[in-house]
């Protein structure tokens, strides 16, 4: 099935702020929340889009993505496996909301899905060559992962963690409002569900540590500027000790001097004398790689083109390339001598003759 527009779920425009996008998710939540419409799988479904929308459009890196790339462009990185997901993802906005994350009552023992380690974002800049052709990139980054010393635990060396006596370990504390159950995350342990008595001298108790870290990124034939690759889990680790964050390399490439791309074409302009243009010529294009020979015809005409097929911008994910389009340009004599005018002339009589 198709999904529907992020910012048409939402009620909002293109531009709306993050305060705008913020208290449309409010009412959406208020109005479809489940304890609100029990047995209602429609209104349940609506709850979870318009979680998922937020999600998406409160995170300006993925408000980016989607801008630029639309649902492709997040794929495998919206989406919620139900309601109470929802609510353990979205604990501290729910909380804010309602006065508490609102979590169910039948399930609010459930712990808390581990955080997700934030996504990296590097910027990465190739010549044209390179993105004809395809390269390997070796990349340096900093990032956030598990600490060594400690091995993401965050203990110092002879001691292990706690359980944390405020939640009893499960990183919630419930309480009720009304007609609906409230879990907030708990203050103690801010939601690990341990407490680290003795913090390792390292990371300081978060279990990860600033590393440098060199990452060799497979660049694909046919890549353009704007486009961007995703290196899953070279993103920077959580310190709760969930999945680490991903890696995305968004590309710039370096003009031509002489080729312009076009989507997977290739544009290129040639400028010949107008004796050329007239009797025909074989010119020459020089492309990454190769030496491209086409004949212009006799009698072409200024800003006709020609296309040479296969000798463009390769595609991504499958075989063959885009065309060569040759844009021709005709120079004309500004002082012609004495000769050129007395050829011309009698060039011009032939003509009159002919066609008389």
């Amino acid at each position: 099935m198709t999904k529907r527009d992020y910012y048409e779920i939402l009620g909002i425009s293109r531009d709306a702020s993050a305060k705008e996008i913020k208290q449309a998710y409010r009412r959406l939540a208020m109005t479809l929340h489940p304890d609100r419409n029990p047995d209602d799988t429609a209104a349940e479904d609506k709850f979870k889009e318009a979680a998922e929308a937020y999600d998406v459009l409160s995170n300006p890196e993925k408000r980016e993505i989607y801008d630029r790339f639309g649902h492709e462009g997040l794929h495998g990185q919206t989406g919620f496996t139900g309601v109470e997901d929802i609510f353990s993802s979205f604990g501290d906005i729910f909380s804010e909301f309602f006065g508490g994350d609102i979590f169910r009552g039948r399930r609010h023992s459930r712990p808390s899905r581990p955080a997700r380690g934030a996504d990296l974002r590097y910027n990465l800049k190739l010549t044209f060559e390179e993105s004809m052709s395809g390269a390997k990139k070796l990349i340096e980054v900093e990032q956030l992962r598990r600490c060594q010393a400690c091995d993401g635990v965050g203990a110092a060396p002879g001691t292990q963690p706690e359980i944390c006596t405020t939640c009893s370990g499960q990183g919630q504390v419930v309480q009720r409002s009304g007609f609906m159950t409230l879990s907030t995350t708990c203050p103690a342990c801010r939601g690990r569900g341990t407490w680290i008595p003795s913090q390792c001298p390292t990371c300081h108790g978060t279990g990860c540590a600033p590393f440098k870290r060199s990452v060799t990124a497979t660049v694909p034939a046919g890549i353009g500027t704007g486009m961007r690759l995703r290196l899953a889990g070279e993103g920077e680790h959580p310190e709760t000790g969930g999945e680490p964050g991903d890696l995305y390399i968004f590309v710039e490439v370096e003009p031509h001097e002489k080729l312009e791309r076009d989507g997977n074409d290739l544009r290129y302009a040639v400028t010949v004398p107008y004796t050329q243009a007239i009797l025909g010529q074989r010119i020459e294009v020089e492309l990454p790689g190769e030496v491209c020979h086409t004949d212009l015809p006799p009698g072409i005409q200024p800003g006709e083109e020609i296309s040479i097929s296969g000798k463009g911008v390769p595609y991504i994910g499958r075989s063959g390339s885009g065309d060569l389009i040759v844009t021709v340009h005709v120079t004309l004599p500004q002082h012609p001598n004495d000769r050129e005018r007395e050829l011309l002339q009698e060039l011009e009589d032939i003509r009159a003759e002919r066609e008389a």
